[in-house]
């Protein structure tokens, strides 16, 4: 009896020690990765805003020179035809990403035969690469094996489709070819959102004699707006890193029409060995971003404590 009441008396002594372990592990098992991401996030963020400012051409110098960089990149008219392009293809992209996705969301809603295929085939070109994308969609645009071919093997001798080969048309072609790949994207989430809709609030607007156009219009899409909002949000993000989808469709052409910030950088930092300016359109792309983010997490973080405050 006594063996087991002194047994008892060690375990209860080494509770707390296995307590304070339990609670630290977790903590250590994501250390590295905190650390990891501490050092390569905000640390070179932080040694590229420094690069920025200094003189560095093709390796860096660490000489403090200011805001020179900045002055000398956005004096470059291509880095001004990149960033208008960005805002333009954000806006269309964004727009109408979200108008695909929403259409192709309300019409699997009407609980459509095959509904899991459909499903599968929207969603199908998010798993592929821009890349892929790119390259697949620019035999498609090409005059020599694309639609324009195969329309005139039809008999259309006259039939032009050159999106990517007119500076006036080719950033609609890189428009078309994003909606494509992230509009399946839109629709599942869309989708999920349509799906937890409190049916009382459906059935009431029903029962009021309201049409279908004016449920969704009235009841179903407000209700769900915080999901469009998350949506692009998203999207933005997609449309200020784009990299690959440009270089694979049009290589930035024809000329510089569509450049892009993110191929800029890359053009700058690696093929034309000015490093300060490179790292100061990086550091703009960011600023880009965090003006997307910023309000983003502000308005969740408000929307959280109006929820907390609800009960």
């Amino acid at each position: 009896m006594s063996n087991a009441l002194s047994g008892i008396e060690a375990l209860r002594k080494s509770a707390p020690g296995r307590d304070a372990l339990s609670a630290w592990t977790p903590r250590l098992v994501i250390a590295p990765g905190a650390i990891a991401s501490l050092v390569y996030v905000f640390g070179f963020t932080l040694w590229t805003l420094y690069i920025s400012m200094s003189n560095s051409t093709m390796l860096p110098t660490y000489r403090f020179i200011g805001l020179k960089p900045y002055f000398d990149l956005w004096a470059n008219h291509r880095w001004q035809i990149a960033y208008g392009n960005l805002f333009y293809f954000s806006a269309f992209y964004v727009v109408l990403t979200l108008a695909v996705g929403l259409a192709l969301a309300i019409a699997i809603d009407q609980r459509v035969r095959g509904e899991a295929i459909w499903r599968t085939i929207f969603l199908y070109p998010l798993a592929i690469s821009f890349v892929v994308t790119g390259t697949v969609w620019s035999w498609l645009y090409s005059p020599d094996a694309g639609i324009e071919y195969f329309v005139r093997g039809l008999g259309w001798h006259d039939f032009t489709f050159r999106l990517t080969t007119n500076r006036n048309t080719a950033i609609y072609a890189i428009i078309a070819t994003g909606i494509w790949q992230a509009s399946g994207f839109a629709m599942a989430l869309v989708l999920a959102g349509l799906r937890s809709v409190d049916p009382d609030l459906v059935k009431a607007a029903q029962i009021d004699g309201a049409s279908p156009a004016r449920i969704y219009r009235k009841v179903i899409l407000p209700t769900i707006a915080p999901i469009f909002v998350a949506v692009a949000v998203v999207l933005l993000q997609f449309a200020i890193k784009t990299f690959d989808l440009v270089v694979a469709l049009t290589q930035g052409g024809p000329g510089i029409a569509t450049t892009f910030p993110a191929n800029y950088v890359y053009d700058l930092m690696f093929q034309r060995g000015e490093m300060a300016v490179g790292a100061a359109a990086a550091i703009m792309m960011l600023l880009a971003l965090a003006v997307v983010l910023a309000p983003y997490a502000l308005w969740t973080g408000w929307r959280s404590r109006q929820a907390a405050a609800r009960g």
